[in-house]
C-alpha cells in the first residue's frame, strides 16, 4: 500500500468506499492483472479498507489529484457514490483532471436519462463516460456481480476484460456484456430492478395464499419453497425466501417473518421502471402492481382506517392442500413469465427510442448469475431470442407458450380463490389480466374510443376502411372523415 503514490501503477480506480465500493475494490484487487487505486472523500474509510485488507495491495490516495496521478493511461475510475448530486460532484472533479480518452464509470443506480446527459457532456470534453448497472448486492460486489455497462465501444475495449475478471460466471461465461451506448446499461439495470420488484411481490403473494389457505406455518412453507427451488422455479429469490421463512426470532421465539413490520420500502428504481414504461407506452402491469403494493403497505393510517371495512361473508377453506399448493406454484411461474415478458418489451421499446442495439438474448445470459433475479429459466429466454431475434412478445415463444398452457387453469383458480377470500393478490391478478388482454381477439378499447370521440372529438378509426373519423354527436350524428389522430 502506498498512501502518497508518485507513479501511475493502477489499471483501475474506485471512488467511494462504502460497502458496495469497498467490496468491488476488493473483488477487483483479487483478480490477476489488476492493481486498484482507491479514494474516498473522507480518509478514514480509505484507511479502514487498506488496514483491514493489506493483501489487496491497494494504491490509496488522500486527494483526488493523487488518485488521478496513480492511474495508468487511459485512466479508468469507477464511481461508487450516492446517485444524484454526489455523482455529479465526483464527475466534475475527475473531468477537470482527466485527459482525452480517459474513462469515467458510474456504477451506481443512476437514472438512465442522467447517464445520457453525463455521457454527452463527457464526450464533448473528449472523455469516455460509462454508465454501468451492477447487480448482486454486497455479496455480488465482492464475489461476482452481474454487470451491465453502456458507453462507447472504445471504452469497452479496456473495461471488458476488467469487468469479465470480476463478474459472476454462469455456465462458464462471465455475466457481463456491452449493453449499448450512453444510458443503455443503466436503462437495462432499471428494468432488471423492476422485474425484481414483480418477482418479489409474486413470491410474497404465493406465501400469503399458502399460509392463509392451508394454515401452514412459515417453517413448513419454507420447505415448500425449498422444494420448488429444485424445479423450474429455481432462482436466488426462491432460495432466500425459504431461508427467511425458516428464520426464528431470537428474542421472541416467533418466526422472524411474523415480527417484521409489514411495510415495504423501496429505493425508487421500480418507480422509474413504471414511469418510463408509461412514457414508452409499454404495459408493465405486473411490475406496476408490485410497486403499488409496497406503496399501499406503507400507508399505516389508511390501512388502520380501512381495517373495519367489510370483506367476504363466507370463510375460505382449501379442501385439498397439496393440490392448492401446486396450483399456487404454477400460478407463480406463469405470472413470473409475464413479468419478464413485460420487462423485455420495455427493453425493446427503450432501445428503439434511444437508438441502442441491445441484444435481448445476451441480457438474459448475463442475468443468469450474480444478480438478484438470477434464475434457471433465463436460459429459456436466451434460447427464445436466439431462435427468433425478432420475437414480438416473449410470451409467444414455444417454451413459454407451453408453460403457460400447462399453468393457466391453476393460475385462474388461484386468482379466483384469492378474490373470493378477500386476499390481495395484485401481481397475480394483474398478470393474468394482461395475459388475457394480450391474447383477446377484440378489446373494449373500441368503446373507449367512442367515448373519447363523444366528449372530446378525439376521432377513431374503423375496422372496415382506411381513414380517421368523427361522429357529430351534438349534431345529426352523421359520421365525417377527419384529418385528426385517433390516439
Amino acid at each position: 500500500m502506498n498512501a502518497t503514490p508518485t507513479a501511475a501503477t493502477a489499471n483501475i480506480g474506485v471512488v467511494g468506499l462504502a460497502v458496495m465500493g469497498s467490496n468491488l475494490a476488493r473483488n477487483l484487487a483479487s483478480r490477476e492483472g489488476n492493481t486498484v487505486a482507491v479514494y474516498n472523500r473522507t480518509w478514514a474509510k480509505t484507511e479502514t479498507l487498506i488496514t483491514e485488507h493489506p493483501e489487496a495491495g491497494f494504491v490509496a490516495s488522500k486527494t483526488i489529484e493523487e488518485f488521478v496521478a496513480s492511474l495508468e493511461k487511459p485512466r479508468a475510475a469507477l464511481i461508487m457514490v450516492q446517485a444524484g448530486a454526489g455523482t455529479d460532484a465526483v464527475i466534475d472533479e475527475l473531468s477537470a483532471l482527466f485527459e482525452e480518452g480517459d474513462i469515467i464509470i458510474d456504477g451506481g443506480n443512476a437514472l438512465f436519462t442522467d447517464t445520457i446527459r453525463r455521457e454527452k457532456a463527457a464526450r464533448e470534453k473528449g472523455l469516455n463516460f460509462v454508465g454501468t448497472g451492477i447487480s448482486g448486492g454486497e455479496e455480488g460486489a465482492l464475489n461476482g456481480p452481474s454487470i451491465m455497462p453502456g458507453g462507447s465501444a472504445e471504452a469497452y475495449e479496456k473495461l471488458g476484460p476488467i469487468f469479465a475478471s470480476i463478474a459472476a460466471v454462469a455456465e462458464g461465461e462471465p455475466c457481463v456484456t456491452h449493453v449499448g451506448t450512453d444510458g443503455a446499461g443503466h436503462f437495462v439495470k432499471m428494468i432488471h430492478n423492476g422485474i425484481e420488484y414483480a418477482d418479489m411481490q409474486l413470491i410474497a403473494e404465493a406465501y400469503d395464499l399458502i399460509r392463509q389457505g392451508t394454515g401452514a406455518a412459515p417453517a413448513e412453507i419454507a420447505d415448500i419453497f425449498a422444494e420448488w427451488n429444485k424445479g423450474e422455479l429455481e432462482s436466488y429469490l426462491i432460495e432466500i425466501t425459504a431461508e427467511v421463512l425458516r428464520q426464528t426470532d431470537a428474542e421472541t421465539g416467533k418466526p422472524l417473518v411474523d415480527v417484521i413490520l409489514d411495510q415495504a420500502g423501496s429505493k425508487g428504481t421500480g418507480v422509474w421502471t413504471v414511469q418510463n414504461a408509461l412514457d414508452l407506452g409499454i404495459p408493465v402491469s405486473g411490475i406496476a402492481e408490485a410497486v403499488f403494493a409496497r406503496a399501499l403497505s406503507s400507508k399505516p393510517a389508511q390501512r388502520a382506517a380501512a381495517s373495519s371495512l367489510p370483506g367476504p361473508a363466507e370463510p375460505w377453506t382449501v379442501d385439498d392442500k397439496a393440490t392448492f399448493v401446486e396450483d399456487v406454484r404454477r400460478a407463480l411461474y406463469a405470472s413470473k413469465i409475464v413479468a419478464y415478458s413485460q420487462g423485455f418489451d420495455a427493453i425493446i421499446a427503450g432501445a428503439e427510442k434511444y437508438g441502442w442495439d441491445i441484444k435481448k438474448g445476451e441480457i438474459a445470459k448475463i442475468w443468469r448469475g450474480g444478480c438478484i433475479i438470477r434464475a434457471q429459466f433465463l436460459n429459456r429466454i436466451t434460447d427464445a431470442y436466439n431462435d427468433d431475434p425478432e420475437l414480438v412478445a416473449l410470451l409467444t415463444a414455444p417454451y413459454f407458450r407451453a408453460a403457460i398452457e400447462g399453468a393457466q387453469e391453476s393460475w385462474r383458480q388461484v386468482v379466483a380463490h384469492a378474490a373470493k377470500a378477500g386476499i390481495p393478490s395484485p401481481a397475480f391478478s394483474s398478470s393474468l389480466a394482461y395475459y388475457d388482454g394480450i391474447r383477446a381477439p377484440r378489446l373494449p378499447a373500441a368503446l373507449v374510443q367512442g367515448q373519447r370521440d363523444f366528449f372530446g372529438a378525439h376521432t377513431y378509426q374503423r375496422v372496415d376502411k382506411e381513414g380517421t373519423f368523427h361522429t357529430l354527436w351534438s349534431g345529426d350524428r352523421t359520421e365525417i372523415e377527419s384529418a385528426g389522430s385517433s390516439h
